[in-house]
């Protein structure tokens, strides 16, 4: 639990119940008359449901969702999903949350993460309905540093919710602005929005924040190095103050920025940490070729071009090396995609779908950018830069050897990078061995 201390014991009570909202509505911003919605329109008839269908034996270790005192219409919804045991992030953060207490979850992707603040959500949403509701004015809010997360989580809430009369709206740049604004303007539980849309209709009164009961922010070290964070605060200024709403944090990693951060925007949180499994995939090859920086595009392009090279994805440490990297590829004869946080949001969206559906393809990506790749049937990752940080290094090659298949990592290590491997044979625990490159 290192990283942050524990700044909230088991012993202390609970924060206020978000029904205490209301007294601090005399700053929030009026709504006209006519936008008062005393019933929210029902989504769809929840559909009639036995409960005791859905059977999970106790066993040893492990947490079943049946332990949480789950709303029935949830549970309908985990079952659908097929869902038993809850993962060891939510088996940790549920219980606090539920509770009512604000987390700070430190988890990787692919933890189940999404699922443990999603179901903290709904089961609070659905325990008390509000007598009156207005339009535009969600209860709660989810907010992710990419597009393409926030509308992972939307259909992931949507699942979940599959069996409730909630309204769950995706406020994201890249999609018809007037669409989303017209949804807005009628009841709406949850939003999952990214920082610059949603800021844009928060300036506009397109929607207000002030009867937000829980926030969600997802991925912060990923907002910190998208500069999101002073779309962000201004974002979460909007909603009550700390001690009255409900916040779950959840971060792959901890810099201090995001400490500090964590600290400002939650209320006596408690922190819960799990770490993955094993460090690097043991479906991942790992090779480490030691050469000279200028020998890399070259080199680089005759693993590209051999027969057993498939979808590839190329990392570089900067903006700059990768759309210069995508050009000189490009002009060497190999067809190379560019995905940086500088591309544009629909062309990244684009290129995205253009690397899944396309066989033998080849994608320079940032870390940042990369983070948010996941995709089956990646071959190869190539490391055109040592990582700066050890656990971006984990995360790039990730990418490749998932759903059981197997993959290879190339790294390339020259003369000014070769420092930073003691780094990485600390944080993986072994010794790495650099070879020279293979002839031919």
């Amino acid at each position: 639990m290192g990283l942050i201390k524990k700044l909230f014991s088991k012993d202390e009570p609970a924060k206020p119940s978000p029904k205490q909202i209301s007294d601090k509505k005399a700053t929030a911003p009026k709504k006209p008359k006519e936008t008062v919605k005393k019933t929210p329109k029902p989504k769809k008839k929840p559909e009639p449901w036995d409960a005791a269908q859905f059977k999970v034996e106790p066993q040893e270790g492990k947490t079943r969702f049946h332990d949480l005192d789950l709303d029935e219409r949830i549970m309908h919804g985990i079952f659908d999903l097929g869902f038993q045991y809850a993962s060891p992030i939510q088996a940790a953060a549920l219980p606090y949350t539920l509770a009512g207490h604000d987390i700070i979850g430190k988890a990787q992707t692919g933890t189940g993460k999404t699922a443990a603040f999603l179901i903290t959500v709904l089961q609070k949403l659905l325990t008390k309905q509000p007598a009156e509701r207005y339009a535009s004015e969600p209860r709660a809010l989810v907010i992710a540093p990419t597009r393409e997360l926030a509308m992972q989580i939307a259909k992931d809430a949507e699942g979940l919710s599959k069996h409730t009369e909630l309204n769950v709206v995706t406020i994201v740049g890249g999609v018809d602005y007037d669409k989303q604004k017209q949804q807005l303007n009628d009841i709406v539980d949850i939003v999952v929005a990214t920082p610059g849309r949603l800021l844009d209709f928060l300036q506009q009164k397109v929607v207000f924040l002030d009867q937000v009961e829980m926030l969600v922010i997802d991925e912060a070290d990923r907002m910190l190095d998208m500069g999101f964070i002073p779309d962000l605060k201004r974002i979460i200024r909007g909603t009550p103050e700390k001690d009255i709403r409900q916040t779950q944090l959840f971060s792959a990693t901890y810099p201090y920025d995001v400490v500090a951060l964590s600290e400002s925007w939650t209320y006596k949180p408690q922190q819960v940490e799990i770490e993955p499994e094993s460090v690097a995939t043991d479906t991942v090859d790992q090779r480490f070729y030691s050469l000279q920086e200028t020998e890399k595009d070259q080199v680089l392009v005759d693993f590209l071009n051999q027969a057993t090279t498939g979808k590839a994805i190329i990392f570089a440490n900067r903006r700059d090396t990768s759309r210069d990297l995508a050009d000189r590829l490009n002009k060497m004869g190999v067809k190379a995609m560019l995905l940086s946080g500088e591309v544009a949001q629909q062309k990244r969206v684009k290129t995205l779908e253009r690397f899944k559906s396309q066989d033998n393809t080849v994608l320079v990506a940032t870390d940042v950018a990369g983070r948010g790749i996941h995709v089956d049937g990646i071959t190869h990752v190539f490391n055109y830069n040592l990582p700066d940080d050890p656990e971006d290094y984990v995360h790039r090659i990730g990418r490749t050897g998932r759903a059981g298949a197997s993959g290879m990592a190339i790294t390339f290590v020259d003369e000014y990078e070769a420092y930073g491997l003691m780094d990485l044979e600390t944080y993986l625990g072994k010794k790495i061995i650099t070879e020279p490159v293979p002839k031919g």
